[in-house]
C-alpha cells in the first residue's frame, strides 16, 4: 500500500535512509533483462523481442535504462556523502569487480570448460581464453564476449556473456562522475555545487544528443542514451529539494506514458522525459510490507552477470526448447546464483568501504 501525505513532499525527504524500494525494482529489472534475452536467445535474432517493434526499444533496454538512473541517482548520493573521489571509487570497485571475477572464472574453468569443443590444453591456452579472463575483469577497454569452442552450434552463435556489454558503459560513468569531483575541487567550499551544475550540464548535453539521433534517423548511440540515463537519476539527486514526489504527478506521467506508444516519437519524447521521475517514485514513496523485500538482499547484480550464460547452457543441452520453458528454468537458476553471489562474495566484499565523511 503507498503513503502519501496530505501535502506531497520533496524527493529529498523520501530519499533519507535506507528503507526504500530499489532493491526491488532492480530485482525486477534483471528480470526483465532474462526475459527479453530468452526471446532473442531462441530465435537467434534481436527482432524476436516483442517490444522492439511496437516501441521502438526493447524491454532489456528499458530494464537497463532503469539500472542507469537508479545508479547514478544512488551513487551520485554516495559521492556527495562521502565528499571523496578515493572512497567513492573504492566503493564502486567493491560493489563491481568482486563478483564480477568470481563470475568470470566460473565462466572460464566450469561452463566454458564442460561446453568447448576443444581439448582442454588447447582451450586454456588458445588467447582467446586469456581475453576473455583479462577484459572482462577490468571491463575498461571493453568486453570479450567469446570463449573458444564455446556455443558455436546455437541460434545465438559462441555469446558467453551478452549481458556485460553495459558495464563498461557503467564503469565510464563512474569514471566521469569521479573526475567531475575532483576537478570542482577548485571552487572549494563550492564544490558540491559546482559538481551539481557539471551534472545537471551533462543530462542536458547528452539528452539533446540521443534526440537528435533518434529525431535525424540515426543509428542509435549507446553512450548517449546510458550517458543521459545515468545522468538524468544524477540531476534528480542533485535537485531532490526541488522534485515533489506528487501521485497527481506520478499519475498524469504515468497516463502520458500508457498512452504515448499510440506513435513511436511521442513515445520517445515522453519515456526520455518521465521514466527517471516515475521510476524514483516507485523507488521511494511505496511504503509498507512492500519494503519487506529489503531484508532478503540485493540480487540483482547477480542475476544480470549470471542468466545469460546460465540461458545459453540451458539452451545448449535442452534439444526444443520453448521460450516459456527458458524463463522458468533460467529464472530458478538465475536467482539461485545471484542468492550465492550476494550472500557469499558481494556482501562480505561491500564491508570493505571507507565509512562516508559525516554531514558538514
Amino acid at each position: 500500500m503507498t503513503t502519501q501525505p496530505a501535502h506531497p513532499l520533496k524527493l529529498s525527504h523520501y530519499a533519507e535512509g535506507r528503507d526504500n524500494n530499489f532493491n526491488l525494482l532492480r530485482f525486477i529489472a534483471a528480470f526483465a533483462v532474462l526475459i527479453d534475452h530468452s526471446f532473442v536467445l531462441i530465435a537467434g535474432t534481436s527482432d524476436a523481442e516483442p517490444f522492439r517493434k511496437t516501441l521502438g526499444i526493447a524491454l532489456g533496454n528499458i530494464a537497463v535504462d532503469a539500472f542507469f538512473i537508479t545508479s547514478g541517482f544512488l551513487v551520485t548520493s554516495s559521492l556527495f556523502a562521502r565528499k571523496s573521489a578515493l572512497g567513492f571509487i573504492w566503493a564502486r570497485i567493491l560493489r563491481i569487480y568482486p563478483a564480477l571475477l568470481v563470475m568470470a572464472v566460473l565462466c572460464i574453468c566450469v561452463l566454458g570448460l564442460w561446453f568447448t569443443s576443444l581439448q582442454a590444453g588447447a582451450y586454456f591456452s588458445h588467447p582467446r581464453t586469456a581475453l576473455f579472463a583479462l577484459k572482462n575483469s577490468t571491463l575498461v577497454t571493453g568486453i570479450e564476449f567469446y570463449l573458444p569452442g564455446v556455443f558455436s552450434s546455437l541460434p545465438w552463435k559462441k555469446m558467453v556473456n551478452g549481458s556485460l556489454w553495459t558495464m563498461p558503459y557503467e564503469i565510464w560513468m563512474y569514471i566521469a562522475l569521479a573526475v567531475f569531483w575532483i576537478v570542482c575541487r577548485l571552487f572549494r567550499s563550492l564544490q558540491t555545487q559546482a559538481a551539481g551544475v557539471l551534472i545537471l550540464s551533462v543530462a542536458a548535453i547528452t539528452l539533446a544528443a540521443h534526440a537528435w539521433n533518434h529525431f535525424a534517423g540515426r543509428p542509435e548511440d549507446f553512450l548517449f542514451r546510458l550517458a543521459f540515463m545515468f545522468f538524468s537519476g544524477a540531476s534528480c539527486f542533485v535537485l531532490r529539494g526541488r522534485i515533489v514526489l506528487s501521485r497527481t504527478i506520478f499519475g498524469g506521467a504515468l497516463a502520458a506514458l500508457l498512452v504515448s506508444p499510440l506513435h513511436i516519437d511521442l513515445f520517445f519524447l515522453v519515456y526520455e522525459l518521465t521514466f527517471a521521475y516515475l521510476l524514483l517514485w516507485l523507488a521511494l514513496v511505496p511504503a509498507g510490507p512492500i519494503r519487506n523485500f529489503n531484508k532478503i538482499g540485493d540480487y540483482s547484480y547477480g542475476i544480470y552477470i549470471y542468466a545469460f550464460p546460465i540461458q545459453q547452457a540451458l539452451v545448449a543441452t535442452i534439444a526444443g526448447l520453448s521460450v516459456a520453458g527458458l524463463i522458468s528454468l533460467s529464472s530458478l537458476l538465475a536467482i539461485t546464483m545471484g542468492a550465492l553471489s550476494w550472500h557469499a562474495v558481494e556482501k562480505h566484499a561491500l564491508r570493505l568501504k571507507f565509512p562516508p565523511a559525516p554531514a558538514s
